[in-house]
């Protein structure tokens, strides 16, 4: 019932137009930019598909999406189609993908639907890629896929609420993320360098004269800093 309505709420404001001129230039441009004169309809339609959003967080502080709490330049792909110029935002409480579909209503995409999406941030590009729930068990869902060639590496960002309760708050937003490798198809959650190099379990010794003559710096808390050593494994065994 919900995605009929839906579907009849953005056919309605396809045929009515929207009066930008009554939303902010941040709010317009999210909302206009989701317009596209090239896509169809029956194209929007496949895009326009999930429930509408309700914030259920008004009295916890902080926000529970990544980076921004306001909508950011991505694409999204679904079943295989790929969807650009949109606006979008990504609750990592909820693992759920929002985009703005009119001037008031916000749409929380059919996660089934979603094979992969990427975010614009800071003149970044993030590529998050959607895993099955019971492959990572609590960190499922979507992934950002920092590097992938023989093996992988991907980082799963998570916001939980602190149990912090005052008579304004009922808690707080506390971001963590949780890092996976990959190899030979079987993913390890990392926790350090030293955790890295007992899964890889073979060429130690030039791994670690190849990270000290490069003076590299490898951490849980900067994932990337995982990439050249990851990189330089796979080159190993070329």
């Amino acid at each position: 019932m919900n995605r009929i309505v839906i579907m009849f709420m953005f056919l309605l404001t396809i045929s009515a137009g929207a009066d930008l001129q009554s939303l902010s230039s941040t709010e317009s441009s999210s909302f206009s930019s989701n317009f596209n004169n090239q896509d169809t309809l029956k194209e929007r339609q496949i895009l326009y598909n999930g429930i509408l959003f309700k914030n259920k967080f008004l009295r916890i502080d902080g926000d529970p999406y990544l980076f921004k709490n306001y909508f950011l330049p991505g694409t999204v792909s679904l079943n295989g189609r790929k969807f650009t110029n949109l606006k979008i935002r990504y609750d990592i409480f909820t693992d759920e993908l929002m985009i703005p579909i009119n001037l008031s209503d916000i749409l929380q995409l059919n996660k089934e639907m979603v094979d992969s999406f990427t975010i614009n941030f800071e003149n970044k590009v993030y590529k998050f890629i959607k895993f099955p729930e019971d492959t990572l068990k609590k960190f499922g869902g979507y992934l950002n896929e920092l590097y992938k060639v023989k093996s992988a590496l991907y980082v799963k960002y998570k916001k939980s609420i602190s149990t912090n309760i005052t008579d304004k708050s009922d808690g707080e937003f506390m971001q963590i993320q949780k890092i996976y490798f990959v190899k030979d198809d079987i993913i390890y959650p990392i926790t350090s360098l030293h955790n890295l190099l007992k899964i890889i379990n073979k060429d130690e010794m030039q791994i670690k004269t190849f990270i000290r003559e490069n003076k590299l710096r490898v951490s849980s808390k900067m994932p990337e800093s995982f990439i050249p050593v990851i990189r330089y494994y796979d080159s190993l065994s070329q």
